[in-house]
């Protein structure tokens, strides 16, 4: 990857709204460069999706999203990989991450209450035959997500001590 798309990546990851002709201002290049790069790294899946971040706790919204730790045993010639597609697949299933530590997988999954969560860990995630357990913890507030910090906060009002 050459240091023209990922400069390219790093203005569309602040903002994924910058126009072609825009980003070519910004980076002294020609639009049609910079249009041939996009639609090249799109079809290379470098860039696979324009996204919005969104502070729900502004909107009406009662979706719980929880974090489930999962511990389980790697299948012999795949590792991780066919028991991470299994969940991956299911649709309320947002995120999936490999991960070192005292836990195997980290899922994130989206439901619309506290019983639809329950469900699918104890229906769907812990009937995976490779799955020994799992530890669900539920976001119950977002303070930052991707950069982005979603409260304003007073300045620091304490007093300076000194030695």
């Amino acid at each position: 990857m050459n240091d023209f798309k990922l400069s390219i990546l790093d203005l569309l990851k602040e903002d994924a709204r910058l126009s072609a002709k825009t980003i070519a201002t910004m980076l002294g290049a020609q639009e049609s460069e910079v249009d041939a790069a996009i639609a090249e790294m799109e079809q290379e899946h470098v860039i696979v999706k324009y996204a919005t971040v969104i502070n729900w706790s502004k909107v009406d919204d009662q979706t719980v999203t929880a974090l489930i730790e999962v511990e389980c045993t790697p299948e012999r010639g795949r590792g991780f990989e066919s028991i991470a597609e299994r969940i991956f697949l299911y649709p309320e299933v947002k995120s999936v991450y490999l991960m070192s530590g005292a836990f195997d997988l980290l899922v994130e999954i989206e439901g619309k209450n506290l019983k639809e969560v329950a469900s699918f860990v104890s229906n769907k995630l812990s009937t995976i035959e490779s799955v020994i357990s799992t530890k669900t913890f539920f976001i119950l507030k977002k303070y930052k997500q991707d950069g982005i910090i979603f409260e304003e906060f007073e300045d620091d009002h304490r007093l300076i001590v000194s030695p």
